[in-house]
């Protein structure tokens, strides 16, 4: 059962290689180009083509199941808009006795999510880097429980990706969502708990650390 939701601020995020920064309908014209540089990897992805679409986008983005969402739009180190990701499925839990230590400074659980960048980021430290920022902040500044990824059972691409942050599958849940293609789709549910956290952390700095190829 939830708790009534606390008011959140949204976190602007930087990096070396990223800046995560609240999403605005200004940032629409921008997405539309950097989705349209190429789309031959968003076959399972829902990513929009036209303003018209991702201004739709955007007004949908802010509103996830309870009701909120926390948007992204992603910039790279020169400051181009090259995608967007998300905090969504916030979960503040009403507890019947005395919460479990750590007492949350936030939500108790949220799922990282709604993530496209232009082809020519992808497989960068862009991602690494984002992910790492937003892990950071859910973990370390909020003290959620756990963090959740889901994706299409087909998507082998997007789920190397998860597995690569060190999150564990939890199982694939049959018939769970429309798929980008049209059909119903199996979803493949990915989670890291607090405790997992640290060892994923360090691996993911030893991964921005090295030389980019």
């Amino acid at each position: 059962m939830l708790r009534p939701m606390q008011q959140l601020e949204v976190p602007t995020l930087v990096g070396r290689h990223v800046k995560l920064a609240p999403l605005l309908h200004a940032h629409a014209e921008a997405l539309v180009a950097c989705a349209n540089e190429s789309r031959t990897t968003y076959g399972w992805t829902p990513v929009p083509s036209t303003k018209a679409a991702m201004d739709a986008y955007i007004d949908t983005a802010f509103t996830q199941q309870y009701g909120r969402a926390m948007p992204f739009v992603v910039r790279d180190a020169q400051g181009v808009i090259v995608g967007t990701t998300r905090y969504m499925f916030i979960e503040e839990w009403r507890w019947s006795t005395a919460p479990a230590a750590p007492l949350p400074n936030g939500p108790d659980a949220l799922e990282i999510g709604a993530t496209w960048y232009a082809e020519r980021v992808q497989r960068t430290p862009v991602n690494t880097e984002a992910k790492l920022l937003l892990c950071t902040h859910a973990f370390e500044q909020w003290r959620v429980r756990r963090v959740t990824w889901k994706t299409d059972e087909r998507n082998a691409r997007s789920r190397a990706a998860i597995e690569r942050l060190g999150a564990t599958l939890d199982g694939v849940l049959r018939a769970h969502w429309p798929g980008a293609d049209g059909k119903v789709r199996n979803t493949a549910f990915y989670s890291m708990l607090a405790d997992e956290w640290p060892v994923a952390r360090r691996m993911l700095e030893e991964k921005l650390a090295r030389p980019i190829a």
